[in-house]
């Protein structure tokens, strides 16, 4: 074959540092939309963006030729800067370094979309602790709880 063929979705999860509530109503779309640039910068597409106060969850198709931890490594650290820049009090806002990225079949996008565009209403029964290790064990990824948090 001469030509290569991919395919990269993920669905990406990431808290704020110590999960504090700074991506407030007036932050959130103007910061998703900035999120949404950065990943379009990268050649990538966004398929969805959505979050809590505390978290942001993004939908993305990635180009094969990015790592996932460079893009993660730049999605944050930029969106990071720009939200002290914009916004100037929200000094403090920070990511937490890790990061949840789950595969994703293209046949999954539209329910995937739904569940990001939905998490208002999932977090009105769900906390972001438990929704991260429901994530991890339906995605059949290894963790020891004693060190998910820290």
């Amino acid at each position: 074959m001469s030509k290569s063929y991919t395919n990269l979705i993920y669905h990406l999860v990431f808290s704020t540092k110590d999960r504090r509530p700074i991506i407030t109503p007036d932050r959130q779309d103007r910061l998703y939309d900035y999120m949404g640039g950065i990943i379009r910068g990268l050649g990538g597409i966004s398929l969805g963006i959505n979050g809590m106060d505390d978290h942001a969850h993004l939908l993305t198709k990635l180009r094969p030729d990015r790592a996932l931890s460079d893009v993660l490594r730049d999605l944050k650290s930029n969106s990071s800067g720009w939200m002290h820049n914009v916004f100037p009090d929200a000094a403090d806002f920070a990511w937490q370094r890790g990061y949840g990225a789950f595969t994703v079949s293209a046949s999954q996008i539209p329910a995937v979309q739904k569940y990001i565009a939905e998490q208002k209403l999932h977090h009105s029964r769900q906390t972001f602790e438990d929704e991260f290790v429901g994530l991890l064990k339906k995605n059949v990824v290894d963790f020891d709880e004693r060190y998910l948090w820290t």
